[in-house]
């Protein structure tokens, strides 16, 4: 299954916000004719108006894939529109959050192939990460089209079971927060240190978003490249006797911050 199939048959998006826009972006950028979408949204923007899609228009019976973007509220107004094209060869992916396979099943008709997928906001600037799991229904070819259409904004992840999508909430899906809240805390401890405030927040913005593209990058383990700039009573390790303290430093810390996500997403979902 490939983009000559999405183009052939259709691709339906529902919901064109942010999330919807950075793929739709990506998708007609790697070559999808804007022809072959159909994007249902209440307030379409000047952009989605501008892209030759169709908006708001009579849908094909049969798309290819129909890609479930709205807020998890809006989502009781969305799907009823769907049903007669669940049950059926076209596959429904979702990333919404926290919105379970089960309720697409219940809404779309038990037989319904669905993806579900975890995006997080870097996806806005094509670094995002987001991780997969279809039902039984979705074919591997199914999935492998959700990874490729969802890598138009970033990295695709596969897992094991649905039961793992509250610990992705509480790692990615929430953590690029984690990271913007480091960047104001090194930031402001860069003015405690004597630093005017626009150059402490453009030091820390920019150690941040560097170290993490050469983690990536590089062929070392963070803990290595962290090794790396550590001398010996040096500078480095001296702040990291404080932030790598066992009791009162970051490990304890960010274990508890995952945590209490992953366990708020288990909660929301268990109503």
């Amino acid at each position: 299954m490939t983009m000559d199939h999405v183009a052939e048959k259709g691709l339906v998006l529902l919901g064109c916000g942010k999330m919807g826009s950075a793929m739709l972006q990506g998708w007609l950028g790697d070559g999808l004719p804007p022809a072959s979408v159909w994007v249902i949204d209440p307030n379409p923007s000047d952009w989605l108006r501008g892209t030759g899609v169709h908006i708001n228009a009579d849908l094909p019976d049969v798309p290819a894939i129909v890609l479930v973007a709205v807020k998890p509220q809006m989502m009781g107004d969305a799907l009823p529109v769907m049903r007669d094209r669940g049950n059926g060869d076209t596959l429904f992916v979702s990333v919404a959050a926290g919105t379970p396979i089960s309720a697409f099943q219940q809404a779309l008709g038990g037989q319904t192939p669905i993806v579900r997928a975890m995006p997080n906001t870097p996806a806005a600037v094509g670094r995002g990460i987001t991780a997969i799991i279809g039902n039984a229904h979705a074919t591997p070819e199914q999935l492998d089209l959700a990874d490729m259409l969802l890598q138009a904004v970033g990295q695709v992840v596969r897992l094991e079971d649905e039961g793992q999508m509250d610990a992705v909430t509480g790692l990615s899906g929430s953590g690029p927060a984690y990271v913007f809240h480091m960047i104001e805390c090194m930031a402001r401890a860069g003015e405690a240190q004597g630093l005017a405030p626009d150059l402490a927040m453009q030091l820390a913005q920019a150690t941040v978003a560097g170290a993490g593209a050469l983690a990536e990058a590089a062929d070392e383990t963070p803990a290595q490249l962290r090794q790396n700039v550590t001398s010996p009573n040096g500078t480095t390790q001296a702040g990291l006797e404080v932030l790598m303290h066992e009791d009162t430093g970051l490990p304890p810390l960010m274990a508890r911050t995952v945590a209490a996500a992953a366990d708020r997403s288990r909660e929301l979902r268990n109503g």
